[in-house]
């Protein structure tokens, strides 16, 4: 038998503690008659009992605590996983409005779809425009994943679209990993224009690291229209993105180099077809064997331990007479 919280047992013996001076307190004499003989030979034996059956429930209960654990066996399983770095683009651009609400706001819906289908992945998320921003470093946190996706927002990292520089973070952030496979998701619809490093220079090096790059197109409208904010009248006003759409051309690249795919998101359903088929990438294994795996006797120890205090407190309460 293992013990994971040895420590734990102590709210018992305070529980214990207090209970003994209750019982002890509220003791009062049987409604009912009885010969004083009987009274100080039986009911004090019976009495005595109850608190020693009471007392073991409570050290049922202190056992419970500790999470008690027994050996059963070593794993002979395989747990596949991959590591995702999800690298989106928060440009300016991405409030176009031929998607609705925006370009973002349904990226990150997908991002989060994706995410809910993959509990054993670790995934990562980082922002870029000008300057980038490691959002979430890989993780199987579902929830803080969650959340962080639904932070992400545009008009914190400047005004350019460094995509060289964002993939090649990604790639230094996976490379360090263990997993055999190691994808990088990428989410824009801009060209590249800032940056130490170019498109197809990270994505060369991301090929030196085994490392897949899929990009993702988004936009369907080289006219797409952003906000800008709002007229005298409180109407939003809009102009048409600068530069005009994406440069597919270097996205194929960058996946040709890396035996990835590119793809173009036109809409929304296009957008979500295309997560779907990237979320049947091939995946790799994590090796869990020889891990040990245990019994837990938690809910044992617990359901014993209530199940004495319970009778205790019930013949006290029907049979001694007593107020509890």
């Amino acid at each position: 038998m293992e013990y994971k919280s040895i420590t734990m047992a102590a709210w018992a013996v305070l529980g214990a503690l207090f209970w003994s001076i209750g019982f002890w307190k509220l003791l009062k004499r049987p409604e009912i008659y009885l010969p004083d003989k009987f009274i100080i030979r039986k009911l004090f034996i019976a009495r005595a009992l109850l608190f020693l059956i009471g007392i073991s429930g409570w050290v049922y209960i202190g056992i419970a605590m500790t999470n008690p654990r027994i050996p059963a066996g070593v794993s002979k399983d395989k747990i596949e996983v991959r590591d995702i770095f999800f690298v989106v683009d928060v440009s300016a651009s991405m409030l176009a409005d031929d998607f609705k609400p925006n370009r973002l706001e349904v990226a990150k819906e997908k991002i989060l779809d994706f995410i809910n289908l993959r509990p054993t992945d670790r995934i990562g998320i980082i922002t870029f425009s000008e300057k980038i921003f490691t959002l979430m470093p890989l993780s199987t946190d579902l929830k803080l994943l969650k959340q962080m996706v639904k932070e992400i927002n545009t008009g914190f990292l400047g005004s350019g679209t460094n995509i060289g520089d964002a993939i090649g973070l990604a790639v230094a952030r996976a490379s360090s990993s263990m997993s055999k496979s190691k994808i990088i998701i990428l989410l824009t619809d801009g060209v590249s224009n800032v940056g130490t490093m170019t498109p197809m220079q990270a994505a060369e090096e991301a090929q030196k690291n085994s490392v897949k790059v899929y990009t993702i197109a988004v936009g369907g409208d080289d006219n797409a229209k952003i906000p800008t904010g709002q007229d005298l009248y409180g109407n939003t006003t809009y102009r048409t993105i600068p530069g005009g759409s994406y440069d597919l051309n270097t996205l194929q690249e960058m996946a040709a180099i890396t035996q990835a795919k590119a793809y173009v998101a036109a809409d929304e359903r296009t957008l979500a077809s295309v997560m779907s088929e990237i979320s049947k990438l091939e995946k790799s294994e994590v090796d869990t064997r020889g891990k040990i795996i245990y019994d837990e006797k938690f809910w044992y120890y617990l359901l014993v331990g209530v199940t004495l205090l319970f009778g205790v407190e019930l013949i006290r309460k029907l049979i001694l007479r007593e107020s509890i």
